[in-house]
């Protein structure tokens, strides 16, 4: 089996940050009194869930495109890529719930380092394709 730590690292590190979010909402349900199945109800709800959700669909497309490119390509560039996309949603994150006018640098960054890493996963399938 090829070893690919770094990768693996992101993978389990972006996993906490997803269970991060999904505990958040439950905190913020409680305190703010929102019964399931509501998903809307207070702003600081809302902005909980919202970060939740984004989360969720940012890492769907980010992990497939990390392990082709650390296994295509090079495990230390796909880990710092995931390490720079990790930082850059928990700062979207919190500045979501802090003032969602804000996220947008930590959307931006995040959305550079998944960016790397699906052209980086594509010149990886490309070499491929062409051998």
């Amino acid at each position: 089996m090829t070893s690919l730590p770094l990768a693996s690292l992101v993978t389990l590190l972006v996993l906490m940050l997803m269970v991060a979010t999904a505990m958040n909402v439950g905190r913020a349900r409680g305190l703010y009194g929102i019964k399931a199945p509501a998903t809307s109800g207070h702003e600081m709800f809302d902005r909980a869930f919202r970060v939740q959700m984004n989360t969720m669909e940012a890492a769907v497309v980010m992990l497939p495109a990390l392990w082709l490119y650390a296994g295509l390509i090079d495990d230390r560039g796909a880990g710092l890529m995931g390490a720079i996309w990790l930082a850059a949603r928990v700062w979207y994150a919190l500045a979501y719930l802090k003032d969602p006018a804000r996220r947008g640098a930590g959307f931006g960054l995040s959305f550079l380092a998944f960016a790397g890493l699906w052209l980086g996963a594509l010149w990886g399938v490309a070499r491929l394709m062409m051998r």
